[in-house]
């Protein structure tokens, strides 16, 4: 284990309390058990149900050097969040996930050791390849998800066989200099992300990882959603 790396995780939340607690405590556990440097970087968007006093508990519960609370005053889009959180990480990589446990902590491990097997530049989990898959989704958004990802193959060639997923680990000189390069907002961005990666020329591994639906809260993903992807993968077609 190359013990020089340190583990950021950005977790952009809103409306989270009841996820949160969760999933910083199986972060806790699978970098505890991993023996990685890490560091949970928390960005609430200015949560209405009181998802920061629930984070504040997390930090005073797990310590300041493991939980790093960076709220925002209301909800301004992903890819600022992680540009805000990536200001203050400390680690040299960079690892990407929801806070809804949709993704899984457990998955992270894999993620890491994929990464130091030819020292790829990001390695994402894919749902669509080896083991990987969907649970608790309808058919309807099976459909959609499997779709973008498909059109998106087509059009775009990203050599990524799961370019809607968010579940990545980055070099963080990697994710700074993409994020910065990127135009799109909401899904867009995450396939933007890996269509310039492909355009910079930088290395892609992958992991399996199941994907589940969110166990607390609503879903995102809507017909206004649906519309703007289109849009956007129209835009990065025209322009890439």
């Amino acid at each position: 284990m190359d013990s020089k790396n340190k583990y950021t995780v950005l977790l952009p939340t809103y409306n989270e309390r009841d996820n949160l607690p969760i999933i910083v405590w199986l972060l806790m556990k699978y970098f505890s058990e991993s023996g990685h440097d890490f560091e949970i970087i928390i960005i609430d968007d200015g949560s209405p149900d009181g998802t920061l006093d629930v984070a504040k508990e997390l930090q005073r519960i797990y310590g300041e050097e493991h939980i790093i609370l960076r709220p925002r005053a209301k909800k301004l889009g992903l890819g600022t969040a992680y540009i805000h959180g990536i200001k203050h990480a400390t680690g040299n990589f960079i690892i990407l996930m929801d806070a809804d446990m949709s993704h899984h902590p457990k998955f992270i491990p894999q993620l890491i050791k994929k990464q130091l097997e030819k020292d790829y530049d990001i390695v994402l989990g894919t749902r669509y390849s080896g083991d990987g898959g969907v649970f608790g989704w309808d058919l309807k958004r099976k459909c959609i998800s499997r779709g973008a990802n498909y059109i998106t193959q087509v059009l775009l060639r990203p050599g990524a066989s799961d370019v809607t997923g968010s579940f990545r680990l980055y070099k963080k000189d990697v994710l700074e200099r993409l994020i910065h390069s990127c135009q799109s907002k909401g899904y867009v961005f995450q396939i933007e992300m890996i269509i310039r990666a492909r355009q910079f020329g930088y290395s892609i591994g992958e992991v399996p990882i199941s994907f589940v639906d969110r166990v607390f809260g609503e879903s995102k993903l809507g017909g206004s959603e649906i519309a703007e992807w289109i849009k956007g993968i129209l835009y990065l077609f025209a322009t890439t």
